[in-house]
């Protein structure tokens, strides 16, 4: 088996002389001449061929028989993406992604994920938790989230084990329901690592949107723990100022965003009012703390006000 598992897959049975051009690339490529694979697949590939696309888009990613050219890989990703190529989606959204062209990946994405790319399963999965650039799903988000898990991405296995504190078991139900019937349909191989790592998916913090099927009521946190008590009305000081304690309010796709979050929030829920924001880079997301907090009582007082606020929120320890 050659170390690059999918590249030019279809090409063994695509139309024979299109077929022998990119399967002669392939082959060049196996015997460690790049330059000779990427000139069989470059007249191909601009020609609109998916798996010369994507097998050159490779090329140029890993800077073999061309210079590594990152926005020349996004290109011809794009071509092959455009022209029904699974892994060439995944890749191009997450690229897209990646830049911070968020809008534009997430088709991409979820092209991908439906067809079974784990990678894409993830990031989307992640999305739809949160409610981040597409509406909230939480039973398709866990499905997404088990099919990445199964397919052995660490990130996924995490974040499933964080979407378990939350979702409902009506909402859990379905999504099992909904992984099985995506596990029956196949799924390409993934031999390399994910272009991007987005952070681990987070509480979501705003209130779940309406859908269909079910109610909005079960889209909201329930963890299983049971919930401190609330906290009284504008606390006195929870703010110390020695203090190293914080809570996470949730991740964003901008920071403009976390922004936004935070002075809602913070209108609503009186004893965040003396808690200094800060907006940490993650990734792919922007988090929201907020502190600082004596410790961890005094942190679950503040999260206790902006659960009542209607937001997520959770301690975060030194």
């Amino acid at each position: 088996m050659r170390a690059w598992g999918w590249i030019g897959l279809a090409a063994l049975i695509a139309a024979p002389a299109t077929a022998q051009t990119v399967k002669n690339g392939v082959d060049a490529w196996q015997r460690g001449d790049y330059a000779t694979a990427v000139k069989d697949w470059k007249p191909l590939a601009d020609k609109g061929d998916a798996d010369a696309a994507f097998d050159l888009a490779q090329a140029y990613k890993l800077g073999r028989g061309v210079p590594a050219d990152l926005a020349a890989a996004k290109r011809y990703y794009g071509v092959a993406a455009r022209h029904g190529h699974v892994q060439g989606a995944a890749n191009y959204g997450l690229l897209l992604f990646q830049d911070g062209d968020r809008k534009e990946a997430m088709p991409w994405i979820e092209k991908a994920s439906e067809a079974g790319d784990p990678r894409a399963q993830y990031v989307y999965g992640t999305a739809l938790f949160n409610g981040d650039l597409v509406g909230r799903d939480w039973p398709r988000a866990y499905a997404l989230m088990t099919r990445a898990a199964a397919a052995g991405l660490p990130q996924a296995t995490t974040s499933l084990a964080q979407m378990d504190k939350y979702l409902a078991p009506e909402d859990k139900k379905k999504g099992l329901e909904l992984a099985n019937q995506l596990a029956a349909r196949p799924m390409p191989p993934i031999s390399r690592q994910a272009l991007t790592s987005p952070a681990p998916i987070l509480p979501p913090t705003r209130t779940a949107e309406a859908r269909p099927a079910p109610a909005p009521a079960r889209l909201t946190p329930k963890p299983r723990a049971a919930k401190p008590e609330p906290a009284k009305p504008a606390p006195a000081k929870l703010a110390s100022a020695g203090g190293k304690w914080q809570v996470q309010l949730g991740a964003f796709s901008t920071e403009a965003s976390a922004e936004a979050a935070w002075r809602k929030v913070s209108g609503k829920a009186a004893a965040l009012r003396s808690l200094r924001p800060s907006y940490e880079k993650a990734g792919a997301v922007v988090r929201l703390r907020a502190g600082p907090l004596a410790d961890r009582s005094a942190a679950e007082r503040a999260c206790a006000d902006a659960k009542a606020a209607g937001a997520g929120c959770f301690p975060v320890a030194p």
